[in-house]
């Protein structure tokens, strides 16, 4: 899912389940402007059971390559409608709220 995807769907009221898989310095340095559920990425297959099999997931970090990582595990463990935020939180800050910090 793209950045201009995700805005679309906020805009419109939709409340995705976000799961931000990056470390909670980075969340605290550079949050995204929504509400997200931090998972670290180390921690995430021990907290599969905070996750809802039914509905998507569209899964953030920094940059997108931890959340395709995480994306992999968890379409492997059976949440099919898990999806990467392309880009992360780099792409939210460049091409949709540059007031959002990057790193």
């Amino acid at each position: 899912m793209t950045v201009e995807e995700l805005k679309e769907r906020l805009d419109a009221g939709e409340r995705p389940l976000v799961v931000d898989v990056r470390e909670p310095a980075e969340l605290q340095f550079a949050p995204f402007p929504f509400e997200v559920l931090p998972i670290p990425l180390g921690q995430l297959q021990r907290r599969l059971e905070e996750l809802p099999r039914d509905r998507e997931i569209v899964v953030a970090c920094r940059s997108g390559a931890r959340s395709a990582s995480a994306v992999q595990l968890l379409c492997h463990v059976g949440f099919p409608r898990a999806v990467n935020l392309e880009g992360g939180i780099l792409a939210w800050s460049r091409r949709i709220d540059p007031n959002v910090r990057s790193y």
